[in-house]
């Protein structure tokens, strides 16, 4: 039985996805496109997924597949090139090779949503993305879901945690919060994002699209208020928030179906993620 794991797009998520599933006794191939060390047991690969020819060498026996890309700009250039040409190349190299994963998670975002007046929304809403980012995940998703192996996406919110602590810092600056009309916020703790990874790629996991973020969606101004009077420091002023948010929508995710597999939350809201992160220091 295929055993191997390929976690392309190895940085600090798919690093603690790989441990974790090493540790479990599975073999675990980080691919990265600089040549950089992984930690024991981990085994690096060192290839760049928009460069075909990069990819002749995977190695056999790849069971499951991770594709958490990171582009290295915010431009959409960046993106296609991450998130859609880098995907392809895997895809039509494993095709190549005659391999056939049991399963495929590709790490995606609430950046697909376009909806712009703070609506809920779920698996099932429309995505109409109004930015490149969100158009450029949504053309990614469609090819890992039509890629022929059975595919989990999920749709990650906004993600926190120890060196992503962009929030906190906006307070520490005293930099204002859109307040007419409330931009909503959808997060997740960076533990969170782990385990959900790990999740759902066991076979117990129905394939399928999930949103995962954390319990509570609130407006921005509400969770840079908090963390305000958590770290003593005067709350922010208020400003008008600019049309469509700061990356084209505004919206509030919805996470029932993930936590109907049996998912559960180790940080279900903004309070015990940030109280966590400030209690160490963050």
């Amino acid at each position: 039985m295929d055993n191997a794991v390929l976690i392309a797009g190895c940085g600090d998520l798919g690093t603690a996805v790989g441990l974790a599933l090493a540790s479990g006794g599975r073999t675990v191939i980080g691919l990265r496109r600089r040549a950089e060390p992984l930690p024991a047991p981990l085994h690096a690969l060192q290839a760049d997924l928009t460069r075909p020819s990069a990819l002749a060498g995977l190695p056999d026996g790849i069971g499951l597949v991770y594709y958490i890309a990171t582009p290295d700009r915010f431009d959409d250039g960046a993106y296609r090139q991450a998130y859609v040409v880098g995907l392809r190349n895997l895809l039509d190299a494993l095709a190549r090779q005659r391999q056939a994963p049991r399963r495929l998670v590709l790490a995606s975002s609430t950046a697909v949503y376009g909806q712009l007046d703070g609506e809920w929304v779920d698996e099932d809403s429309p995505t109409e993305p109004n930015s490149f980012s969100g158009r450029r995940m949504l053309e990614s998703e469609q090819l890992a879901l039509n890629s022929g192996i059975p595919c989990t996406v999920l749709r990650f919110g906004g993600i926190y945690g120890p060196g992503r602590e962009r929030m906190l810092a906006k307070v520490r600056n005293g930099e204002p919060c859109p307040a007419k009309p409330p931009l909503y916020t959808n997060r997740i703790h960076r533990d969170d994002c782990v385990q959900a990874l790990l999740h759902v790629a066991d076979e117990q996991v129905p394939p399928g699209i999930y949103l995962a973020t954390d319990d509570a969606p609130c407006t921005q101004c509400e969770l840079m208020d908090w963390l305000a009077d958590q770290l003593g420091l005067p709350r922010p002023p208020r400003t008008a928030a600019a049309p469509g948010g700061r990356r084209g929508s505004n919206k509030r995710c919805r996470n029932d179906r993930l936590k109907a597999t049996g998912f559960r939350l180790r940080y279900p809201s903004y309070r015990e993620g940030y109280g966590a992160l400030i209690a160490a220091g963050g």
